[in-house]
């Protein structure tokens, strides 16, 4: 269950593109080559996925971002989209975690295709790291957003000096109005000690338009900048 990763340092960390929906935007960000996507099936957001997610390449991942979801939900959900991983973006507990990835080994293809599970938390001025050790038995990756209105997507940072305190071994996604107007200071966060768990970059609104799709031209050039660590030279 869950930690089937290889815990390390990471020199570049990958990208996770959140929140798509429309199917033509899906395909265009998809050939960008994220290494991941993000799903959003809750119906309360507005960027909750309606239609059926078009065929993308198969090296990038899709995740499903749920909010205090069933298990029943969850399994049909990943099984019916075919996605290789869960985001728990709500309040969920470590037990919850747990009956998550219990539902889904029984499913008859649970040990050829093992599911990645992400668990998210929303941090303002402070946040409390021992919160997190019920969980590693369980998470393949934690995920800190910016606490806001709405579980994701509010389009802020929090201060990432936080993550210098971040005291586990596994690794996580940054999160929380990530886009282009932060590259000095995300060039600056990935050469401190601070990211050395930072696996990959999850943006989302900071690239949208204003009917919720993803400019690809500017995530286009985030993504080469992050291939290069931002560099200047």
């Amino acid at each position: 269950m869950g930690g089937s990763y290889t815990h390390m340092p990471f020199e570049t960390p990958k990208l996770k593109v959140c929140g798509m929906r429309v199917p033509e935007n899906i395909s265009a960000v998809a050939a960008l080559t994220p290494h991941y996507m993000g799903f959003i099936f809750w119906k309360p957001s507005k960027r909750y996925i309606k239609n059926t997610i078009p065929k993308i390449d198969p090296s990038i991942q899709k995740i499903g971002v749920f909010v205090k979801a069933s298990p029943d939900f969850i399994v049909k959900t990943v099984q019916e989209n075919d996605l290789q991983g869960v985001q728990l973006h709500g309040g969920e507990t470590p037990e919850d975690c747990k009956t998550v990835l219990e539902a889904w080994e029984k499913q008859p293809d649970a040990n050829k295709t093992p599911l990645i599970l992400i668990k998210a938390f929303s941090v303002k001025d402070e946040f409390d790291f021992s919160l997190l050790a019920p969980y590693e038995a369980y998470c393949d990756f934690f995920l800190f957003d910016t606490k806001g209105k709405l579980p994701g997507g509010n389009g802020y940072t929090f201060s990432w000096e936080l993550l210098a305190a971040y005291p586990s071994n596994t690794p996580y996604f940054l999160s929380g109005g990530i886009g282009l107007a932060q590259a000095t200071d995300l060039a600056k966060f990935l050469e401190s000690k601070a990211s050395k768990m930072c696996a990959v970059i999850d943006v989302n609104s900071t690239f949208e338009t204003e009917d919720y799709t993803k400019n690809t031209q500017d995530l286009n050039l985030f993504i080469n900048a992050l291939k290069n660590r931002f560099s200047t030279e």
